[in-house]
Order: structure tokens, then C-alpha cells, then sequence
């Protein structure tokens, strides 16, 4: 809430009113503190108000990213009192400046009843219309909104059921910091600790203690759900035909950016966006990277590398250029499981085809067949069979429908089924009558990079 622009006194005043943890007390002083404290970043300071304190750093799981929490720092520096800003940048503490790379700050005008954004350098003497940035991460913005839609139905639950440290071992580590609670209270008591280094070494294992009691409550609440990296692909590929074959129902359904307020908009990049690197082309302005938070950024290559998420990777069709929805490695005995569970929702073909590395081309044919690519993958986990890239060829596995398998469906209730049915491993939805129809040689010349 600070790095989004409010002021201490507001933070604290929406705190009492929310009675967060319970408390009505909140002050600003409070949150101020909050602010400052390393702990929520991972580290301690031992002996802060001392000559010599002594940084301790990535001493507990953080709560948010040290960018995050030095951009709070400069932005503290930057105000010498409380302020609230009354107008939304969707790109606040986001844009780097395209000459000396420094964080750009936002200011606004009026002209004939309309508001118009800016980003600025002082250093630089710089301006950038906020049109200009929003242009360009439009491009990316249809994928980031498919991701956000993912994570709150599938992402999130998933992981919190599938946590790796298993519920006894949280327990013996919740006695484990209790046990340390006590000794620091008897070294206070000892005289070994000051009262300030006690109330600092209790705080932070107090926090160690709430998030591994959260984990637990997170866990039983969410035990639920059964879903997978497997239903994520699953999802992924119906959400791909669905926007394809009913365009329209797609479009209505799903919040797209034009559709977004600019509140929307501006916590969509706070949640999923670290930094955007811009450069100038003569005196237009490009978004040159978008750099996503590693919360994001990590599980997404985690799920790419199992083969359970697709990155689109440009191609040429014959003279047409355009995207394939390209994952990693699948193993072959989920392959049959995954186009079964596919003919659920949309009758969907496999077949399989050889890349060339000299030509660097491999062949199906595509355009006049009037087919429709779902997902290309290799066949054999490359990555660790051909790490130098040495071979020859390649066994790629390619999910397609046809056009004369493709069914528009007109009716509500099976819409609804469509697009909001999740898929899981023993569930099917039979809207019709299935059929297997065979995999047949199909040829397409396919040119990459």
C-alpha cells in the first residue's frame, strides 16, 4: 500500500477500521517501523541502535522482495512527509528510464476535462506518455491475464496442497522455534540479551513460528482441491481451442486489459510485474523487457520445464508468419492420457513429426489440410539427452483439430460447461458422443529461428 502511494496515517487509519490482527491501535509510527524492518525482506540487524550492528542476511523466509523493499526505501527518502496520491499510474515504481535506467516517477495532467499520464526523469530531463508504455505491454498483457485467471484457479491451490514439507515435520519445527523462544527468554533474563536484541529475536521467530502455523491452515483448507500440473495443461489447451473456436463467448468471459479499470490494471503489474526496461528509437519509446517478479517467473519455467505450461515461439507458415503454443518434454505414457482428456471438450488429433537441424524445418501439412495446431512437444527429453545440441534430429509430438471435427456449440449450458468445467484425472464431461478418429501423415513446412 506505501509502494502503491499511501501515507502512513492512511495505511494505519484502514488497519483500524479493518481491525487487522485484531488490533484497532494501529499508528503510524507502526507502520513506519513495518516499513524499515529487514525482517520482512529475510534479513535481521542485530544491535541496530548500536555503533557496530551486524546485518544478517536471508535469515527467514521473506514476505516480499528486497527490490520491493528498497524501492519502499527511496520512496520514503523521496517524501519528506506522509502524502496520499489521489490519481492511479498504472506503471508506478515499474519503468526504468531508457538513458541512465533509473526508476521513472509519474505526474499528471489535465487538458480539456481528460487526464493524461506521464513518466518522467529528473536526471534526464525526460517524459514518456503513459499511452506509449501501455502500447507496448498490451502486447504481452493477453497471456499475463490468462496466467492471472490460472494462478487463482488452479496455481495457488495447487501448490499450497502439494507443499513439499510434509505436516510432521511443520509440527517438529513449530516446537523447534518454541524451544528457541525460550532459551532467548531465558538469555534476556541472564542478562546475555538487551531488552531491545530480545524483542527483536523474539519477533522474528514469532513470525518463523505464524508462517509455518499458516502453512498448516493452508494446507487443510485447501485439501479439497486435486488438482495438478497436468490440469494446468489441460486447462491451458481447452482455454486455447475455446478462444479460437468461439471467439466471442471468449472475449465476453474473460477480463481482458481494454475491459479493466485503472485500478485493475495498475495491481495486475504490482502483483506479476518487477521492472519494465524501455529504450528510445529516435524519440519514440519501446518497452525493450519486461522483467516479472520471480514469484511468477519461477514456477512458470518450473512448470515449462516439466512440459506442464507453453511459451508461444514464432514460426513461418510457408509465406505466413505466426505462433506455436510450444512446451517442453511430456513423458510418452501421459501423452495418450492428455489427448483422451482432451477429446472431452474438443476432438482434438496427434500425430508426430521429425525437425531437421540442418534445414532446420520439419514437415505436416497445415494449411491445406485446414488444421489447427493445439500444442508442439518433443518427444524425448532433449535438455538432458542432447544438451550440445549435436543431433540431428528431432521427435516432435503435435496436438491438432481439424476443421471438419470442429463443433461451435450454440447452447448455453454446454458454454458454461465448456468454459468453466475443471478438468481433473477422473472426471469427463460427455457433451456428445465421442470419436477416436485416427492420426493421419500430415505435412507442413515449419521454419524456426
Amino acid at each position: 500500500m506505501y509502494h502503491n502511494g499511501l501515507s502512513y496515517q492512511k495505511i494505519a487509519n484502514l488497519f483500524k477500521e479493518e481491525k487487522v490482527l485484531g488490533k484497532e491501535n494501529w499508528r503510524d509510527n507502526t507502520i513506519l517501523h513495518i516499513i524499515e524492518n529487514e525482517i520482512y525482506k529475510g534479513d535481521f540487524v542485530h544491535g541496530k541502535r548500536t555503533k557496530n550492528p551486524t546485518y544478517y542476511e536471508n535469515v527467514v523466509e521473506p514476505i516480499i522482495s528486497k527490490d520491493l523493499w528498497e524501492e519502499c526505501q527511496q520512496q520514503k527518502r523521496n517524501n519528506s512527509r506522509a502524502y496520499s496520491r489521489t490519481l492511479t499510474y498504472i506503471f508506478l515504481q515499474k519503468c526504468l528510464c531508457p538513458k541512465c535506467g533509473k526508476i521513472l516517477g509519474g505526474k499528471a495532467c489535465k487538458k480539456k476535462g481528460h487526464e493524461y499520464f506521464y513518466y518522467y526523469c529528473r536526471d534526464c530531463k525526460l517524459n514518456i506518455k503513459e499511452s506509449e508504455i501501455e502500447r507496448g505491454f498490451k502486447e504481452v498483457v493477453d497471456q499475463l491475464t490468462e496466467y492471472d485467471s490460472i494462478v487463482n484457479q488452479f496455481f495457488v491451490p495447487m501448490v499450497i496442497k502439494n507443499f513439499d514439507e510434509p505436516r510432521e515435520k511443520i509440527y517438529k519445527e513449530i516446537d523447534i522455534q518454541k524451544q528457541r523462544l525460550e532459551r532467548a527468554k531465558l538469555a534476556y533474563v541472564d542478562g546475555a540479551f538487551t531488552l531491545d536484541d530480545y524483542k527483536a529475536k523474539a519477533k522474528t521467530i514469532e513470525d518463523t513460528i505464524k508462517s509455518l502455523e499458516e502453512k498448516i491452515s493452508n494446507a487443510d483448507k485447501f485439501e479439497v482441491f486435486n488438482y495438478s500440473a497436468k490440469d494446468i495443461l489441460i486447462s491451458r489447451d481447452v482455454a486455447f481451442l475455446n478462444s479460437k473456436i468461439h471467439p466471442e463467448e471468449y472475449q465476453e468471459r474473460i477480463k481482458s486489459w481494454n475491459k479493466r479499470t485503472r485500478e485493475e490494471k495498475a495491481t495486475l503489474v504490482m502483483n506479476y510485474v518487477d521492472t519494465i526496461e524501455l529504450e528510445l528509437i529516435g524519440t519514440e519509446c519501446f518497452i525493450k523487457n519486461i522483467n516479472f517478479r520471480e514469484s511468477i517467473a519461477k514456477p512458470c519455467n518450473e512448470l515449462y520445464d516439466k512440459g506442464y505450461i507453453d511459451r508461444p515461439t514464432p514460426a513461418v507458415f510457408g509465406n505466413v508468419v505466426g505462433e506455436l503454443r510450444f512446451s517442453n518434454y511430456i513423458p510418452e505414457e501421459e501423452v495418450g492420457e492428455i489427448v483422451m482428456r482432451l477429446k472431452n471438450f474438443y476432438n482434438v488429433s496427434y500425430t508426430e513429426a521429425t525437425y531437421y537441424v540442418k534445414n532446420q524445418v520439419f514437415f505436416f501439412n497445415f494449411v491445406e489440410d485446414n488444421s489447427a495446431i493445439v500444442r508442439v512437444f518433443p518427444l524425448e527429453d532433449y535438455y538432458k539427452k542432447d544438451p550440445d545440441v549435436k543431433m540431428e534430429e528431432y521427435r516432435f509430438g503435435i496436438i491438432y483439430i481439424t476443421e471438419e471435427n470442429i463443433v461451435v456449440m450454440k447452447d448455453k449450458d454446454a458454454l458454461d460447461k465448456l468454459f468453466n468445467y475443471i478438468p481433473t484425472d477422473t472426471s469427463y464431461m460427455p457433451f456428445r458422443e465421442l470419436k477416436d478418429v485416427p492420426s493421419k501423415p500430415i505435412r507442413m513446412e515449419l521454419i524456426k529461428k
